[in-house]
């Protein structure tokens, strides 16, 4: 039966007749330049005939000649009507608007969205809010949201991580422009290599994402859109330097070369070669590095023939080294003289999107999206060794139309993955992981098919399902379900429903288990891959954003639910001091989630953010039912953000962020002899991070910052730091800030 009405839906959208179509682009203007408008609403006065724009601002919608007058929409900018005399193709620029109607967490230039009308419970991040702290990589652009929690892996490597709805980034689906980006070898740190000026805009969809993307999400996706060449600055630079001596430069350099091909270069380069070790442990607070990446991006536009394409090429070189003060690797490196570590990253990869919209029928489209990638990291920790190699192909060929007109949207298409993995893993506690090469191939081709019902009132929603057959986790279907309701004015109810499936890929993704010397441990051997089975969860969410007036000015409330239940999980057990194990769930694991948010424009042009978290994750270990560790069961943020009046081309913009977080479960230390043991739970963390910005003109901006500006530091992050060769040592307690107070300053330099 599914079988069957996969080919009706699939008949019914190739024979619908040729009608004729209006197509067109919605833009806003942000900080001098014009940027697509995703998720506006057009539509024909008097009607239930519309469209919501695409990420690229565009839209599609049946027209006839009786269709003349036309709305345009976005909650937080002036509605437009534009009279229609003929079908021509439509350049719209919405202008921002005093009078909100929906959620605007920052005003005037929305730094973060949300949408009243979308099915899936997605918010957009712009470039306004990733400008509200020094984000210098990606992994840093979420410090100013409640949504994303981020902390650091371990206290040596500086790797920072982030975790959604409370599970950890390999459940989240991360993608560059919709093409998975962080996964496999790149997982620990990946979200490192992408510097936070090359992104445009970040969307993030809590729960199930699309199955347009693929079958590995679980808790929600992060897309990053990036800068264009048509769209970004001619030149861009921002330079960066902070008090512990850490160095970034970002040079953004677009030019035209024909009348439908731009390119861009992108360089971004980093450094940190000064040693700290604030509280005395004898290690570095944070490890030493060097980083070079560099991409090029070429972009064909041809309205007329209705395509556009995108090329790039990118290069990444990083090197760090953390450890013990003393360490030298070319004295140390493979002794007991002092412990030490070196990461060495290369990786290159291409990607290419092809989109075709047909210029006789706009409401068709094809895209195809292919990414190959090579990874090859080369590193230790003390006596452990982690080499891995990784080479990936991805593709993606989706079929967009209507089915009898623009309420009633249709996806398909197919995709096929590639993951080649080398790895050496030696872990000098256990003889089984002495050298031990660990070599696997995965494919797997899949196809989808996803309706979108949208009637621009009361309801949406999005239902999807895949098919795929993969070489190591078999055949399998994933569905997934979003549905939103409008019951009254200002107001969206919404609720998912989904699957995920994925291999876990467990050294590349827990890299801190090397930063100790707990023997590693696979109890389970009959599985395809390390001997252990694939993760299956389910996830289940509900969510209410409702707006309202508060003193006559603009403010929403949202609250969030989701449940993440796993069929089966590959479990990380630290339980024993001695040893970290990983094996097949038996039994509960289950992630609770639950949110509240507060958005206030308390008066012209400031801006409040509130919100409380709570999470109950449980897992059946070994040694029973526990709460996972290390993750705070409460969570307080807020955010205030205040920009002047713009006064000759220049104003002043302040931000605070302030985090609170309860305390958290240590792993089980019973086991340690008496002076290591650790209390059962930290104590409460609070952190506050300020940053102040001076525009002078379009062209030119500095700002000034503090990270953890209160000096908040964990005691002692790494156990037996004395002894590290001995049986006790361990990096991996890490609840709170290690370094301390941290300044910074940089400036910013665009010609458009």
């Amino acid at each position: 039966m599914k079988k069957y009405l996969f080919i009706k839906f699939m008949f019914l959208s190739l024979m619908l007749s040729a009608q004729e179509q209006l197509k067109g682009v919605v833009l806003e203007t942000s900080s001098g330049k014009e940027m697509p408008l995703p998720g506006a609403n057009v539509y024909w006065l008097s009607s239930s005939v519309g469209a919501i724009t695409n990420e690229d601002g565009t839209f599609t919608l049946p027209y006839k000649f009786s269709y003349n007058k036309l709305v345009v929409s976005y909650v937080g900018f002036k509605s437009d009507t534009i009279t229609i005399s003929k079908n021509k193709y439509i350049r719209h620029i919405l202008q921002a608007s005093d009078e909100l109607d929906a959620v605007e967490i920052t005003s005037r230039k929305q730094a973060t969205r949300k949408s009243y009308l979308q099915a899936a419970n997605t918010f957009t991040v712009t470039s306004a809010e990733l400008l509200k702290a020094a984000c210098c990589n990606l992994a840093e652009s979420f410090e100013t949201n409640p949504s994303i929690d981020v902390n650091f892996a371990d206290a040596i490597s500086g790797s920072k991580q982030i975790k959604m709805l409370g599970l950890n980034s390999p459940y989240i689906l991360i993608a560059t422009e919709n093409i998975p980006a962080i996964r496999g070898a790149s997982q620990a740190y990946g979200l490192s290599f992408i510097p936070g000026t090359w992104v445009e805009s970040i969307q993030i969809t809590k729960g199930t994402g699309s199955v347009v993307n693929g079958f590995e999400s679980i808790a929600g996706q992060i897309n990053a859109e990036m800068v264009k060449p048509t769209t970004d600055d001619k030149l861009f630079v921002n330079l960066y330097g902070a008090s512990s001596e850490r160095l970034e430069l970002n040079t953004h350099i677009n030019t035209k070369v024909s009348d439908k091909w731009s390119t861009g270069l992108y360089v971004h380069g980093n450094t940190h070669q000064e040693k700290h070790d604030v509280n005395d442990d004898g290690f570095l607070d944070m490890p030493m590095y060097n980083q070079i990446n560099v991409m090029n991006r070429w972009q064909y536009t041809n309205p007329e023939k209705g395509v556009v394409s995108f090329i790039n090429l990118r290069y990444l070189n990083d090197e760090k080294q953390a450890g013990q003060v003393d360490f030298d690797p070319q004295r140390d490196k493979g002794t007991t003289n002092y412990w030490g570590s070196e990461i060495d990253t290369e990786r290159f990869e291409i990607t290419t999107k092809l989109g075709y919209v047909n210029p006789e029928i706009p409401y068709q489209s094809l895209g195809f999206q292919t990414a190959f990638s090579h990874h090859q990291q080369d590193s230790y920790f003390g006596l452990n060794q982690y080499d891995i190699k990784h080479n990936s192909f991805y593709s993606n060929l989706v079929y967009n139309s209507i089915i009898s007109d623009s309420r009633h949207k249709i996806k398909t298409g197919v995709s096929f993955t590639y993951d080649h993995y080398n790895e050496l893993v030696n872990n000098h506690n256990n003889a089984l992981l002495n050298n031990t090469t660990y070599k696997r191939t995965e494919n797997s081709v899949g196809g989808f098919f996803e309706y979108a019902f949208d009637n621009l009132d009361k309801l949406s929603l999005t239902a999807g399902m895949r098919v795929d057959q993969h070489n190591k986790l078999g055949f399998f279907v994933t569905p997934r379900l979003h549905v939103r309701y409008t019951p009254w004015e200002k107001s969206a109810l919404r609720a998912s429903i989904g699957r995920g499936k994925r291999s876990a890929n467990i050294f590349a993704e827990n890299q801190n288990i090397f930063s100790s010397s707990r023997q590693i441990n696979i109890l389970n051997s009959e599985g395809k891959i390390y001997g252990l089975d694939p993760e299956i969860a389910w996830n289940y969410g509900i969510s209410y954003l409702q707006g309202f007036n508060l003193f006559d000015r603009k403010a929403d409330v949202t609250f969030d639910f989701y449940r993440t239940d796993f069929q089966n999980q590959v479990v990380v057990d630290w339980e024993n001091p001695y040893e970290v194990n990983f094996y097949n769930l038996e039994g509960d694991s289950y992630a609770n989630s639950f949110q509240f948010e507060f958005n206030y424009n308390a008066f012209e042009h400031f801006d409040v953010r509130m919100a409380y978290k709570y999470y109950d994750i449980q897992t059946d270990y070994i040694s029973g039912k526990l709460e996972k560790p290390l993750v705070p069961k409460h969570r307080l943020f807020a955010n205030a953000s205040y920009e002047t009046e713009i006064k000759n081309n220049g104003q002043w913009k302040f931000d605070a962020t302030y985090n609170w977080l309860s305390g958290q479960r240590f792993p089980s230390t019973d086991l340690s002899t008496l002076q290591f043991q650790l209390a059962d739970e930290t104590p409460t963390v609070g952190t506050l991070n300020l940053q102040v910005t001076k525009v002078f003109s379009p062209k030119f901006e500095v700002y000034l910052g503090g990270e953890n500006v209160t000096n908040v530091r964990q005691d002692n992050p790494v156990v037996s730091a004395d002894n590290p060769f001995g049986s006790n040592f361990d990096s991996n307690f890490v609840y709170g800030p290690i370094y301390g107070s941290m300044y910074y300053a940089g400036l910013r330099f665009r010609i458009k």
